[in-house]
């Protein structure tokens, strides 16, 4: 039987493929320390837990408005307004099945066969399938370390065609851990600005910053807001990976375009996962400052050991919960450290190739520190070796 092309062309994640054989190591009995993981080491909070199975047990179980309930939409635009200076309707704001079903429905909407989307790398791995899926062609720009790995107005503006329709930011950054100063998206949205190209800006991380940095709303620029689509939800910043629930901001004709697409494909969020966000956002904040903290006290010292190894260097991360790791002069590419670091010394990383740089590796630091010591301790020998 042929399959779509559509789904011929799609690569899959090696973010799951390697921590499906971590796993499976595991299961043996084999001690692994696994550093691939894209999520918080922490439990959901109670009260955000509790609300949902209030709403189970109150019988809260049936269809919801597709773009999610009024009284969480209200309280994402409350969010936007107190967080991020930012003005939206409920009628703009659209609940999804996670953040990154939102980045698949906004490329979807505006993104057709004969569009171009620039996409800085390193990038999460995920943004160019979701453009290749919508017919559309990643054009991808290739950062350099000594910048912080981030894109600059300049090379934003060399990699623009006629055909460019959008461009990708995500600050706080996966893999990278940048988060791109006021000034520099200034710069980037002067640009987009002046060719109407539309930014797709993914904000999931924006809880997670450290060293005061800053993190700037794209919309929030001024002229902006007219052409971003703003991604966010509730994985990262409160522990709510397995509930799916991510939402965007966007222009009104944008938001009603994303709307039907998802009457159409998922008719709705979760219901009483919605409860639950909703507690998230209206409960106490103080989680996400202690699981702040912990991470920001877990890169210090991943960056310390890790500077230390001859012939690797890393960017210290100002967000997210990524160390990206340059292993160019170690002779080997990506994917084929990671198999012998994983096979031989039991240590569980992303390969670079995954987000568009085969001379680096990703490390996760949401996992605690024991684990940390312990992978770095095999990471460290294991370089030596080389």
């Amino acid at each position: 039987m042929d399959l779509a092309q559509r789904a011929t062309i799609l690569t899959p994640s090696l973010t799951l493929s390697i921590d499906s054989k971590a796993k499976a190591m595991k299961a043996e009995g084999i001690d692994v320390c696994g550093f691939g993981a894209g999520e918080p080491d922490f439990d959901t909070p109670e009260h955000i837990k509790a609300a949902a199975i209030a709403a189970l047990e109150g019988g809260f179980t049936k269809y919801t408005p597709s773009s999610g309930t009024p009284e969480l939409r209200q309280a994402i635009a409350d969010k936007f307004a107190a967080d991020n200076k930012l003005t939206y309707k409920p009628s703009q704001i659209v609940v999804s099945n996670g953040a990154k079903h939102s980045c698949y429905n906004a490329i979807l909407a505006t993104c057709q066969p004969g569009d171009e989307v620039i996409i800085p790398a390193p990038y999460w791995l995920s943004y160019p399938e979701m453009v290749r899926l919508a017919g559309a062609d990643p054009v991808f720009v290739q950062t350099k370390e000594e910048n912080g790995w981030k894109m600059t107005a300049e090379e934003f503006q060399d990699a623009m065609t006629p055909r460019t329709k959008m461009v990708i930011l995500n600050s706080p950054g996966n893999p990278t851990g940048s988060v791109y100063t006021r000034q520099e998206l200034e710069a980037i949205v002067e640009v987009a600005v002046d060719e109407e190209i539309l930014i797709l800006s993914d904000e999931i991380y924006e809880k997670l910053t450290y060293d005061d940095v800053e993190h700037v709303s794209v919309a929030s620029i001024p002229g902006a807001m007219d052409l971003t689509i703003t991604i966010n939800g509730f994985s990262k910043a409160y522990a709510m990976t397995g509930w799916r629930l991510g939402y965007l901001a966007a222009p009104e004709a944008i938001a009603k375009a994303i709307d039907a697409i998802q009457s159409h494909s998922t008719s709705n969020p979760c219901s009483f996962a919605q409860k639950g966000a909703l507690a998230a956002l209206k409960g106490d904040q103080q989680m996400v400052s202690d699981m702040r903290d912990e991470f920001d006290m877990r890169r210090d010292y991943m960056v310390k050991r890790i500077s230390a190894i001859p012939r690797v260097s890393v960017v210290k991360p100002q967000g997210a919960f990524y160390v990206l790791v340059n292993i160019g002069q170690l002779g080997l590419n990506s994917t084929n450290f990671a198999d012998r670091l994983l096979s031989k010394h039991h240590v569980a990383v992303v390969p670079g190739v995954a987000f568009g740089n085969d001379s680096t590796v990703r490390l996760s630091y949401a996992t605690g520190l024991d684990v940390i010591k312990k992978g770095l301790d095999r990471l460290e020998e294991f370089c030596k070796t080389l």
